[in-house]
């Protein structure tokens, strides 16, 4: 019930089918290969803040704690952001787009979220972020980058440090959600909201 300390959150599209089994390439079958297709469509997903978000943005990866990161090989939200970036480049040249990701890192090893409520997601990741020196945060825009969106427990999270760290404004682009769009529509004849998708992928 609380707002995020974030702006507005967007995401390419639903975390189900074809979608699904390319992250899950990416961030278990180390096919690092795919971050490059997947990048851009992460980056037609920034294009929608056009307008809405400055020109001058950090991107900002979600950091895995490091122990994972090595397991892996690597993390998987620094190389999608990485590779929008690239896109970027080409398509927004006007856009100042700078990565930062070691402006913030993941202080504590938390437990998988995938089985937690959501109560138990934001239980989890309270204090587990932290920024060394905000200096390069100071007065900006952050891009928050991630490859999936559940319940925003994450990305509240990190806004939170972001913005304590002295970021302006935080902005959050994922590759995936894992809930299809909905609005919520007051009923006046019920006396009660009711829940309409608006998803567009």
């Amino acid at each position: 019930m609380v707002p995020p300390e974030f702006e507005r959150a967007v995401a390419y599209g639903v975390y189900q089918d074809g979608l699904r089994e390319m992250v899950h390439l990416l961030k278990y079958e180390r096919m690092s290969a795919v971050a490059r297709p997947l990048g851009e469509m992460l980056a037609q997903t920034m294009m929608t803040l056009e307008g809405q978000a400055g020109t001058e943005l950090t991107v900002v990866a979600v950091p895995l704690f490091p122990s994972k990161e090595r397991q892996r090989g690597y993390n998987q939200a620094v190389l999608l952001a990485d590779a929008a970036l690239a896109e970027l480049k080409k398509t927004r040249p006007e856009w100042k787009l700078r990565a930062a990701h070691r402006v913030i890192r993941r202080v504590r090893d938390t437990e998988s979220q995938f089985a937690l409520t959501p109560h138990g997601r934001r239980r989890n990741l309270k204090g587990a972020f932290a920024v060394a020196d905000g200096s390069a945060l100071t007065g900006r825009e952050v891009l928050l980058v991630d490859d999936i969106y559940t319940t925003g427990a994450t990305a509240r999270e990190c806004a939170r440090a972001l913005r304590r760290a002295g970021a302006a404004k935080v902005w959050v682009a994922t590759l995936s959600r894992a809930q299809r769009e909905m609005v919520e529509f007051w009923d006046k004849e019920q006396g009660q909201g009711s829940f309409k998708d608006t998803a567009l992928r």
